[in-house]
């Protein structure tokens, strides 16, 4: 059974609506870019987890503080593709 899969691609060309989790260590203008992808590609209950860097405006689910890093979880839902998804 493969639970996790690594790619090395184009970001923005990935495949990935297969995925349940997805990490990212991306700048926050890339996450910006990036955020549509993510929402229209992945399904309802999908989590993004994102070091460092926040996806903008859409607020995180959770977020956690260590050191001088934050952590933040967010999960794609309808509203979110709907609010979050064009921009």
């Amino acid at each position: 059974m493969k639970l996790v899969r690594f790619e090395e691609n184009d970001l923005f060309e990935a495949d990935i609506h297969e995925a349940t989790v997805v990490t990212l260590f991306l700048l926050s203008s890339v996450n910006l870019k990036l955020r549509p992808k993510l929402l229209k590609d992945l399904e309802p209950g999908t989590r993004i987890v994102s070091n460092t860097f926040d996806m903008g405006d859409w607020k995180p689910d959770k977020q956690v503080s260590m050191d001088w890093r934050t952590v933040y979880l967010y999960t794609v839902t309808e509203q979110a593709k709907a609010e979050y998804g064009g921009k």
